[in-house]
């Protein structure tokens, strides 16, 4: 299993940078990373988000497998829908080339009217497209379609989805989860066993939304306005375009959760040694190879990032990937 960073490059207006020193300040900091045991990074996608939200995860996976020698790259997701399938497998083979065989494409179906609407996509069909999309990406690396080819003689492909319908999806492909949810692996084996590929093959991985600090406390106060500001933005955005959807509340202290599987959106923020014990049970009920953390909440200080990625490479890391 590996431990990655996850990356939306956020740049809100209340704590805005520079873009290009943002961006530096991330390429630098993931070559750090890499050399101190982070194991992959995993970029998202969003469009039309006032404070900068990534908008081509493959862009920046491409700046970072040039600056990078070992992380694997990953996207969590690419909304499959809003692009061919023949830009996808050839932008996806670049960044597997430039990065010497380190790409894991993650897939996912989106949900946000605006973007549907400005790549002119049917977000009816996005579950659909996404299969569609995955089965013609796979197909096009597999048969020469897509030129230059990757590295990997299997690039892995990865389905977001955290409900049933993305597992099925995801076993009927014999392609990875995006999901650490225990209750999906059975439907997700299910389907693998049903579409003639062995279950034991099922792979998983996700979010853990945790950051961790020396003094959690401490960290919590400074964290907490990036945190309602993310999530009041996600459940700003999720119902726009959506007649009479009212957004929900993002209540700071409600999302933080203390026991249990750190699942978005509940959030905590904890020492490294809290956070093997509540990582370790939930990990191991699933065939986990990747599990990723946020890199920053919304612009909080660099300082405490800086700290997080510390402690995530030389403590979680050892503690959670020693036989």
């Amino acid at each position: 299993m590996k431990v990655g960073l996850f990356l939306d490059m956020r740049n809100p207006g209340p704590w805005r940078r520079e873009a290009t020193a943002l961006y530096e300040g991330w390429l630098e900091r993931l070559g750090w990373a890499e050399r101190i045991g982070i194991g992959a990074v995993w970029l998202t996608e969003h469009h039309l988000f006032d404070d900068g939200y990534l908008p081509q995860p493959l862009t920046l996976a491409a700046a970072i497998a040039a600056r990078t020698e070992r992380l694997r790259i990953g996207t969590a997701i690419v909304q499959a829908p809003l692009r061919p399938a023949i830009d996808l497998a050839e932008q996806g083979a670049l960044v597997d080339i430039i990065s010497g065989g380190r790409l894991e494409l993650g897939l996912g179906a989106g949900y946000r009217v605006p973007e549907w609407e400005a790549f002119g996509a049917d977000g009816s069909r996005r579950y659909e497209v996404l299969e569609e999309r995955a089965a013609a990406i796979r197909r096009l690396w597999e048969d020469g379609g897509a030129t230059p080819a990757p590295v990997q003689e299997r690039v892995p492909i990865w389905i977001g989805g955290e409900g049933p319908r993305g597992a099925r999806i995801a076993g009927r492909l014999g392609e990875g989860l995006l999901a650490l949810k225990p209750e999906l692996l059975p439907t997700y084996r299910e389907a693998l066993a049903a579409a003639g590929h062995d279950p034991e093959t099922a792979a998983m991985g996700g979010c853990a939304n945790l950051i961790l600090a020396d003094d959690p406390e401490a960290a919590w106060a400074r964290i907490r306005p990036h945190l309602e500001f993310q999530w009041e933005t996600y459940f700003d955005y999720a119902v726009e375009g959506i007649p009479d959807a009212e957004p929900a509340t993002a209540d700071p202290d409600r999302l933080r959760l203390r026991e249990g599987p750190p699942l978005l959106p509940r959030f905590d923020v904890v020492t490294p040694a809290r956070a093997v014990e509540r990582l370790r049970p939930w990990l191991a009920q699933m065939p986990a190879r990747h599990v990723y953390f946020w890199g920053s909440i919304a612009g909080m200080d660099d300082d405490l990032v800086d700290r997080h990625v510390e402690l995530l490479a030389t403590e979680l890391v050892p503690a959670l990937t020693a036989p």
